[in-house]
């Protein structure tokens, strides 16, 4: 944590511009008297959250095309207790209950016209607007977590509240990336025209019944790119 604390500050701060050569994982183990298995971990913990990106070169800053998906901060949520990434922030501009139209009903196996939640994001970073995301989910969670129908932050997000009022964890997701049209109130946000064709992200989740909890679709600002790593060991 405190080598990737580090090198986070150097780029947060410009010492490490875009574009920069980090040291290698043999130079921030012998720099920093640690095995290599944990120089390794550290720059993967960059690259987790998208300061940096590898290949055969070596590592480098990357910053320009940050994003945090659902799935991200799940997975963040999980390991650290916070989805966010540092200088990442969320505004709940709307919450409340609505009916199903066609896609979210047959996403989260409901008849069309359900009653629904319905919560907007906006997220953020140093570099802007990342993302406008809109959640829904099954209109009978209102009941053991009323918070969901509030804008006021979550502490342990929709993902947290969901397992602790109820104990349905989520334990499956399918992600479906799309160039979709952009509606009238998310152009306006991202500042493009109606119907601009904008890259997105929708997210599926199941529960360990394998009953939907939530489904989500983020539209990415301009510039901005999903990206996935995988190790291949």
């Amino acid at each position: 944590m405190q080598i990737a604390e580090h090198y986070r500050q150097l780029i947060k701060n410009g010492e490490l511009s875009e574009g920069a050569k980090l040291p290698s994982v043999a130079e921030v183990a012998g720099d920093w008297k640690v095995a290599t298995a944990t120089a390794s971990k550290a720059l993967g913990q960059l690259r987790a959250e998208g300061f940096v990106r590898s290949n055969n070169q070596g590592t480098f800053v990357s910053i320009g095309h940050k994003q945090t998906t659902g799935p991200d901060r799940l997975q963040m949520l999980r390991a650290t207790g916070n989805g966010f990434r540092p200088g990442e922030t969320a505004e709940i501009v709307s919450s409340g209950m609505t009916a199903a139209d066609n896609e979210v009903a047959e996403s989260l196996g409901l008849p069309v016209e359900s009653d629904v939640i319905q919560r907007r994001r906006i997220y953020r970073d140093d570099l802007g607007i990342v993302a406008v995301s809109t959640s829904w989910l099954p209109g009978d969670l209102a009941d053991p977590a009323p918070e969901l129908l509030s804008t006021a932050p979550l502490p342990k997000m929709t993902f947290g509240l969901v397992e602790d009022r109820t104990g349905r964890r989520v334990v499956r997701r399918r992600d479906l990336v799309a160039i979709r049209p952009a509606p009238s109130d998310v152009a306006e946000v991202l500042g493009v025209a109606v119907g601009a064709d904008c890259l997105t992200m929708a997210n599926l989740y199941w529960d360990e019944n394998g009953d939907p909890t939530e489904y989500a679709v983020d539209f990415l600002a301009r510039g901005r790119e999903l990206s996935a790593e995988y190790s291949m060991d």
